[in-house]
């Protein structure tokens, strides 16, 4: 009886001490911001507190966001601040101080918070938005168009939700400081003027016609390019440009020589990545830039020549680094065996009829084909200029351009179509080529042997084409049992041993699969999309000392499908000593940099 009668006595005494501590809060205005909320359930209430400190925080600082401020009427200038504020409560808010006065089921809960911690709320989204402004810079030095104006248009929209938008500065590459506010829309504005864009072929298909297009961004092939065009009734879906070839489809009778397209820059699709940055897009009206809209013409007076439109005079200038690539992939002699078989299934793709076609494919080679042509409507785009290689003991043919859309996501992708084939000229494999860019990195590599610079190569192209292809069985084999999979960015003081791989770096932190978790959890994401598309950029790869044919693969990833898209660091460590049964014993993938530890990478681990 005594141990009950102190047990509620100890209650009281902490309910009293707590309701103390609140009153006494309450009463100091000058030093915290406060909010209280009642509910049946402590996590309505802890809402509700949530949504009254955020009316108090709004009060306090709602004349600082004069970004706002130029762009809203007074009415509406406090309800938009009001929102703004909100979108910081899934993340720094919940980590403001708490008091449980009540528990369920007439629960009360207290937030507060320091007034004079108010800037640290904004501190993470100022770095977000500088990291932002680095990608882009870095993306628009790499052509990769459509991810310099991604990220070029998010810190802008970040920039207008913080206080301090219009002072915030950066310092740009050539060290120069710029005042954000007044650059991005420069910036953004710049990219879409050295943008040019022209109709170099245009290939009747019965009752539409395919324009196809060269871009280029200061007269280069662009690395990657995102538009929609007008075809004289709407605006299309988001196509995907590659090294400098976009397409589009038009009723037959439309003037296929003169097409209006319209640059893509919210990619509020991609922006699901990030709560916060989502939520934002969400509150805010979206910017305009007018110079998004781009006409594009032929360059000469264009010739007929059977069915088809050729527009002469818009082949893209030749670069290095396509010249670069072109030399090391040598064709070889014997080709009267092979490009038969490959411009025989280029002419069915053509004129969709596939009958009789199985025989240019082993039982697996045209398993891959069906799931192929399944993945999208698949377009042929521009001529093919094929080239057969050899690797080992293998023949592969480079490449068939092809156009995929889906009938359930307004997204078009272009890929080059790498035919894999066996000793007896059937098609035994097919994979989406690397970017001209990626390829060059690869090939650049030149105190590598050719043949370990091939066996990369094929190697990241499979693993590319496994998830678009949904590949599970291919991707279950190269994953070694115990492999090392990592999700994460930072951790404290602290090493991990799996196998005989060690992470030295002390900074790390991530959440560990097994790969049966990751398998599981890729049977399902497989299972609920229509597509999966991944797209490589800025290859960094280093190769082992002394362990012969492994290699540190780090590469910059976007991930779209059909109902989620991201952007992050991808990293793998792969052993290539067998070509034919590559193994990864590492995968890490990362959101971002951080700004401590940087990426994780081959010296991250010993073996």
């Amino acid at each position: 009886m005594k141990k009950i009668i102190g047990i509620v006595l100890g209650i009281c005494y902490s309910t009293l001490v707590w309701a103390q501590s609140v009153e006494q809060i309450k009463a100091d205005r000058s030093t915290y911001l406060w909010g209280e909320g009642k509910g049946n359930t402590l996590k309505k209430a802890d809402s509700e507190a949530l949504s009254d400190l955020i009316n108090q925080i709004t009060t306090t600082i709602e004349s600082d966001f004069t970004l706002l401020q130029e762009e809203k009427s007074e009415s509406e200038y406090k309800e938009t601040v009001k929102s703004v504020i909100r979108t910081y409560s899934n993340a720094t808010l919940t980590n403001t101080e708490r008091i449980v006065i009540e528990n369920e089921p007439d629960a009360r809960v207290f937030r507060y918070m320091k007034r004079s911690e108010i800037d640290k709320i904004f501190k993470a989204r100022k770095n977000k938005i500088l990291e932002y402004l680095a990608n882009a810079e870095t993306a628009e030095e790499h052509l990769q168009i459509a991810d310099a104006l991604r990220y070029y248009y998010w810190s802008q929209t970040l920039l207008r939700s913080h206080p301090e938008g219009a002072a915030i500065r950066y310092r740009d590459k050539d060290g120069e400081e710029r005042l954000a506010a007044t650059w991005i829309p420069l910036k953004i504005n710049t990219l879409f003027s050295h943008l040019n864009i022209t109709v170099s072929r245009v290939v009747p298909e019965g009752n539409f016609q395919t324009v196809e297009l060269t871009i280029l961004y200061n007269q280069q092939p662009v690395r990657n390019f995102d538009y929609t065009y007008w075809d004289g009734r709407d605006w299309s879906n988001i196509v995907s440009a590659k090294d400098g070839r976009g397409i589009a489809e038009l009723p037959a009778l439309a003037d296929a020589t003169h097409l209006r397209v319209k640059g893509e820059y919210i990619f509020d699709g991609e922006a699901t990545v990030d709560a916060e940055l989502k939520d934002v897009i969400n509150r805010l009206d979206v910017v305009p830039f007018r110079s998004c809209y781009i006409e594009a013409y032929p360059t000469q007076q264009t010739s007929m020549v059977g069915q088809e439109t050729v527009v002469t005079g818009s082949e893209e200038q030749s670069q290095p680094q396509a010249e670069r690539v072109a030399s090391f992939f040598k064709s070889v002699s014997d080709s009267e065996r092979y490009l038969p078989v490959v411009k025989k299934v280029e002419k069915a793709i053509r004129e969709r009829n596939y009958e009789g076609l199985q025989s240019c494919f082993t039982p697996e080679g045209y398993s891959m084909f069906n799931r192929l042509i399944r993945y999208g409507r698949a377009r042929i785009v521009g001529t093919p200029d094929y080239r057969l290689v050899k690797c080992d003991d293998g023949i592969f043919c480079r490449s068939l351009p092809l156009s995929f859309h889906f009938e359930n996501n307004n997204r078009t992708f272009v890929e080059d179509v790498v035919f894999d084939f066996s000793k007896d000229a059937k098609i035994q494999g097919l994979s989406f080529g690397l970017s001209q860019a990626a390829l060059a990195d690869i090939v650049s590599k030149t105190g590598w042997s050719e043949r370990s610079r091939m066996i990369l190569i094929r190697f990241l192209e499979n693993y590319k084409t496994a998830y678009a292809l949904k590949r599970l069985d291919y991707i279950e084999s190269i994953f070694a049992e115990d492999a090392l999979i990592i999700v994460g960015t930072v951790l404290k003081k602290q090493t991990v041993t799996e196998r005989q791989v060690t992470i030295n770096r002390p900074y790390i932190r991530f959440t560990r699969q097994t790969k049966e978790q990751y398998i599981k959890r890729l049977r399902s994401t497989f299972a609920s999309n229509e597509f999966i598309n991944l797209r490589f950029a800025d290859n960094v790869i280093r190769k082992s000392a002394d362990k012969g044919e492994i290699y540190g693969v780090q590469i910059r990833q976007d991930y779209f499908s059909s109902n989620y898209g991201d952007s992050g660091y991808l990293f793998l460590m792969v052993d290539l000593n067998n070509p034919d049964k590559p193994i990864i014993h590492v995968r890490a993938w990362q959101p971002e940099k951080d700004p401590d530890f940087g990426l994780i990478d081959l010296p991250s681990f010993t073996f």
